[in-house]
């Protein structure tokens, strides 16, 4: 487990016994947290097919470089056939995706045990 630090952001990153990489993200995902955490998910999402939980459940704003930073660690994944999770317990979130066009573009749970706990596609536990 690492706790990093942005200017604006804290990031926790985590591996799971099933494989998964959750990052744990606190703060504000803005302009000035975004290049430090791009670099991270650029480091997280490099291999063939990541598997990426973002918990987004402890942060408190996103702005439109938050959102690039998301869709850039989604096309990343997709790139590579790997999966991408989002956690989002409250409304915030999926509100900003539906008003932004984005709301199909990622797969959003309520909690971490819910990500986890998901079967993938191809049926497998992820």
């Amino acid at each position: 487990m690492a706790d990093n630090h942005t200017r604006s952001a804290t990031y926790r990153t985590t591996r799971t016994a099933g494989g998964a990489t959750v990052v744990t993200l606190h703060g504000d995902l803005d302009l000035l947290a975004v290049p430090a955490l791009a670099a991270a998910l650029d480091d997280l999402t490099s291999g063939a097919e990541p598997d990426l939980v973002l918990d987004l459940s402890p942060v408190s704003f996103i702005d439109c470089s938050g959102l690039g930073l998301l869709c850039r660690a989604r096309n990343r994944v997709r790139h590579r056939t790997g999966r991408l999770r989002l956690v989002a317990p409250d409304d915030d979130v999926p509100r900003l995706l539906r008003h932004t066009g984005l709301a199909d573009a990622f797969e959003l749970y309520p909690g971490l045990p819910e990500a986890l706990a998901e079967k993938d596609i191809s049926g497998a536990v992820a």
